[in-house]
């Protein structure tokens, strides 16, 4: 069953880097009592997420904030050396990046999709959304292969 609006998010866990390395977070930290603008991409490096995608929201961060906006989250089946990496060289600066390395929380969402023909394995539908104290307030999920609603943009007009 696919996430919507007014569900909860599944405490699960995810991985960022800290600064002794690769680290675990619970969903319920990343989420609970704030306001936080999430977007999910196939895959670091890959050409809609790194030509649009992230550098939409990095451009837009300010504005999301202006809007209420605590943290900004960008999501993806990949592990953590690479989300870090990914956001390094796309100057994302306060843009969490977050790694579902196994798709539990992509899978537990119900947004996965297989890429294995392509060499990729599970990977994570596009989306965006607002969630609020762990809830989804709003959701833009695009059709595989997609980016007509997942937008930084989109995802302003909707705060």
């Amino acid at each position: 069953m696919t996430i919507k609006v007014g569900d909860s998010l599944p405490n699960v866990d995810l991985m960022m880097m800290g600064e002794k390395g690769p680290a675990k977070v619970a969903v319920s930290d990343l989420f609970g009592g704030k306001k936080v603008a999430l977007f999910a991409v196939p895959g670091a490096y890959t050409p809609t997420c790194s030509a649009k995608h992230l550098p939409g929201f990095v451009d837009n961060s300010d504005k999301l904030a202006a809007k209420g906006v605590d943290e900004i989250v960008c999501l993806s089946v990949n592990d953590p050396f690479v989300m870090a990496a990914w956001g390094k060289d796309h100057n994302s600066g306060g843009i969490k990046m977050v790694a579902d390395p196994d798709a539990a929380f992509t899978k537990a969402l119900g947004v996965e999709f297989d890429a294995s023909g392509a060499g990729l394995g599970v990977r994570s539908r596009r989306y965006s959304m607002v969630v609020e104290d762990g809830v989804v307030k709003s959701l833009n999920l695009e059709e595989t292969g997609g980016f007509e609603v997942s937008d930084a943009d989109t995802l302003l007009g909707q705060l």
